[in-house]
């Protein structure tokens, strides 16, 4: 299909300057409108989804992003090679970048976003700040003015009334930003923000606003053109979050009344014109207990949770991007545009809840999903067997329902990340299943401040696990390797489970104090293994993988893995000598190396730094001892849990463990 723009020109050939699960998203509906989709990738990427998807792909340097998928010139560049008639951005990495925009109109090449001028005044917190409050937008009180002198921001905030929150003018992503809840505490805290701003954006500059305490962040879906024309596509709640990003989102917003909801659109669409606004954009609010909205920022870019408006307004917004990037009209008028059901969008990310959400890296050694369907999509860009970069953002997948209504829609999320399971890495799957199982989310009662408030209840685990499950996972591991011996003990996470096999086919397990009767078998189904398995009589079901000396159990409960310890004249031969040398926590670049070989080190010497999604780790050593070799330089790459040093422990703790 080719697109004319208003200059006469057709997109018959686009090019997507981003990576992962978004590249991919753009590339099926180019696919869908027979556009050809350019790729672009990293080394590090080389192999990745999209590059694969992609009619052509080119090569753009380096793994780290400034050197890739940030190099303006290397993009561009691309798009002349390959006759690309468009750049589209994705989200992230140039996106947002005024410079780029402006660029691509200098080179003739059509860029799937907003003008320059809209990305400049929305980019900058007081200046849009100031837009929106002349063009009848609702704004937080507050002061945005150019007087930076501790002084009279001060004396701004007391006339503004505590709390208030001091804010980097360029802040992005919780850089900059403080609470201040007293006049004692201002000047403190005014400091700290300035410093921060200063580091993470090169400008101290900031602003004063009355600070919402447990406020909701609703955003509204706009859509602008070159013909002055602007609708909205209803809003989304994205209060969710931690480390001040999203993980759950929905739309529409749940407890908003018709009349509020129009009001939010009609808000968004006046913030849209103030600046010409042409393509997708979303206007994010905060909201009050009492369902007051105020405007807080402007994202001019697609965002994450955009299949969420796409399920209940039956939209391809990257096709209207497409259209509309091409010279045309709005597809659907704001009367034509209607919400139908509820939808929810799940965050799936390699990180560890229990360790304060550390982003992980690694492969995806089983990978397995739920079936998409109409009501049913999952936006990813790896696959079974790919890693998850450690130079890049540790999303996994985007799991999209949508049902009627919202109990429904949350139903079939919660079935659908039971099906999701993941083996390689810690994922954040169990706690998405705790997250939207919780009584207050059913309820509807979300705010910012949600996952804090709940953090007990929701990092429940199932790591410590159940003596019912320890039965299950012998039983699996009995069937799968056949073991029908008369009786024997399976040593499993550090507890002996004594098993004796009955004549009618079941099994007896002692637990420590407690038997448990003990009857399944293994069937398959959609090439997956699965137990059928009741212990005393309660029945259950649960797919089974078995790899290396783990068992893998996924349930209507959630995952849990059992470690099979490996027998100590086995272990001392697979440990190749590295006598309980530390092992690489995560997957990531060698930053700093402290030692080298010959060097005797104490329990608790920092050996090496690691770095791993702009994460720092310290590797310390695990007791006293001497380093007989060093396996990484600094600069390199360790894969999680390998050996990092070889150890040679003192005499006196090798006779104790002997």
């Amino acid at each position: 299909m080719k697109y004319t723009t208003t200059t006469g020109r057709n997109i018959t050939k686009v090019l997507i300057a981003n990576r992962g699960e978004i590249a991919c998203r753009v590339m099926r509906t180019a696919r869908k409108l027979g556009v050809q989709s350019v790729a672009v990738y990293s080394e590090a990427d080389r192999n990745s989804m999209h590059v694969d998807m992609a009619d052509e792909a080119y090569s753009i340097g380096p793994a780290p992003s400034q050197q890739s998928y940030l190099s303006m010139e290397k993009i561009i560049q691309v798009a002349k090679t390959s006759a690309a008639q468009a750049i589209h951005p994705g989200y992230g990495f140039l996106s947002e970048n005024m410079e780029f925009a402006e660029l691509c109109k200098q080179e003739g090449i059509i860029f799937i976003g907003p003008p320059p001028s809209a990305i400049r005044d929305m980019g900058i917190k007081s200046t849009s700040k100031s837009i929106m409050a002349a063009a009848g937008v609702p704004v937080v009180e507050g002061y945005h003015g150019e007087d930076q002198s501790d002084q009279c921001l001060k004396e701004h905030a007391g006339r503004i009334g505590y709390p208030v929150m001091i804010k980097a003018v360029r802040g992005g992503g919780g850089k900059g930003m403080r609470i201040v809840r007293s006049e004692q505490e201002f000047q403190e805290q005014l400091e700290s923000a300035r410093r921060e701003a200063k580091k993470s954006f090169n400008d101290d500059a900031v602003l004063i606003e009355k600070f919402v305490d447990t406020p909701r962040h609703v955003e509204v879906q706009v859509f602008g053109d070159h013909h002055g024309n602007a609708v909205y596509l209803f809003e989304r709640d994205c209060s969710v979050q931690r480390r001040h990003q999203k993980i759950i989102e929905e739309a529409p917003a749940p407890g908003i009344k018709p009349e509020v909801r129009k009001k939010l659109g009609e808000a968004a669409v006046r913030a849209a014109k103030a600046v010409n606004y042409v393509g997708a954009g979303t206007v994010e609010f905060i909201m009050d207990s009492k369902h007051n909205f105020y405007f807080m920022e402007m994202n001019t870019r697609l965002q994450v949770e955009h299949p969420v408006t796409e399920m209940i307004t039956g939209t391809d917004l990257v096709e209207w991007q497409l259209r509309i990037a091409a010279g045309e009209k709005i597809p659907l008028s704001q009367e034509e545009i209607t919400l139908q059901g509820h939808a929810f969008e799940a965050r799936i990310y390699a990180e560890d809840p229990s360790n304060n959400f550390m982003p992980g890296a690694g492969p995806l050694v089983h990978l397995s999903t739920p079936p998409a369907d109409p009501s049913t999509r999952i936006e990813t860009g790896v696959r079974q067997g790919d890693e998850v970069s450690v130079h890049y953002d540790p999303m996994i997948a985007k799991l999209v329902v949508w049902a009627a209504d919202r109990q429904a829609a949350l139903t079939k999320l919660r079935y659908s990340l039971r099906q999701y399971n993941i083996i390689g890495l810690h994922t954040n799957i169990d706690f998405l299943l705790n997250l939207s199982g919780h009584p207050e989310f059913e309820a509807g009662n979300v705010h910012t401040d949600f996952i804090p408030q709940h953090h007990k209840e929701l990092l429940l685990s199932r790591k410590a696990a159940a003596k019912e499950s320890l039965c299950q996972a012998a039983l699996g591991l009995i069937l799968k390797e056949k073991a029908m011996t008369d009786a024997f003990t399976l040593q499993a996470h550090d507890v002996a489970i004594a098993v004796t096999y009955n004549h009618d086919g079941s099994y007896s397990m002692q637990i420590e104090d407690k038997t448990f009767q003990v009857l399944g078998d293994l069937y398959s189904e959609e090439d997956c293994t699965y137990l059928k398995c009741s212990v005393n009589g309660v029945a259950s079901k649960a797919k089974l993988i078995i790899l290396e000396n783990t068992i893998y159990l996924f349930s209507k409960e959630g995952s849990i893995e059992i470690d099979i310890p490996v027998p100590k004249y086995l272990s001392s031969v697979s440990s190749e000598g590295t006598q309980g040398g530390p092992l690489a926590p995560m997957t990531g670049t060698i930053e700093k190396v402290f030692v080298k070989a010959g060097d005797k080190v104490k329990a608790g010497d920092s050996l090496m730094v690691m770095i791993a999604m702009k994460m720092e780790h310290t590797i310390k050593a695990p007791k006293d001892g001497t380093i007989k070799k060093v396996f990484y330089r600094e600069g390199a790459q360790a894969n999680r849990h390998t050996p990092l040093v070889e150890f040679e422990e003192e005499e006196s703790d090798k006779r104790e463990s002997e």
